[in-house]
């Protein structure tokens, strides 16, 4: 199956861009045709996909974010009906907020966007960003 594209006018990707590169080192890329935002490694993507089963379609989600999750909050999260398990990447601890399932609530995405980037960008970003303040609003 070919990889889905996103395009620069999807709803909600410019909320998500600015937020994403708010983040200390954070740069935006495009990879296997999606928007991805990293910092040393990925922590945010645009768009995803679920994995078909026996009984289950794949299913695109065209306008979604895809972030890694702390393992103390998957549980919570998955419980959350706009959340998927996003096609290869849930097997690594990341879940897919559909962002069309309901009314974007920004400050939501920021704290995503936080607990994903704090999962993968290593100690000195993280102390980086604790010293600067997070896009989220707030100082650990």
């Amino acid at each position: 199956m070919p990889a889905a594209s996103t395009p620069d006018d999807a709803a909600h990707l410019g909320g998500l861009r600015r937020l994403a590169l708010a983040f200390p080192g954070a740069e935006e890329r495009v990879s296997h045709g999606r928007v991805t935002f990293r910092a040393r490694l990925l922590f945010a993507v645009h768009g995803g996909m679920t994995k078909a089963t026996p009984t289950t379609p794949a299913r695109q989600y065209p306008d979604a974010l895809l972030v890694k999750v702390d393992p103390a909050e998957e549980a919570a999260l998955a419980q959350d009906p706009r959340f998927f398990v996003p096609a290869y990447y849930g097997p690594a601890g990341w879940l897919g907020l559909d962002l069309e399932a309901a009314p974007v609530d920004w400050q939501e995405v920021a704290e995503l966007l936080d607990m994903s980037y704090r999962e993968v960008a290593g100690p000195r970003l993280v102390a980086r960003l604790d010293a600067e303040g997070s896009p989220a609003g707030h100082r650990s």
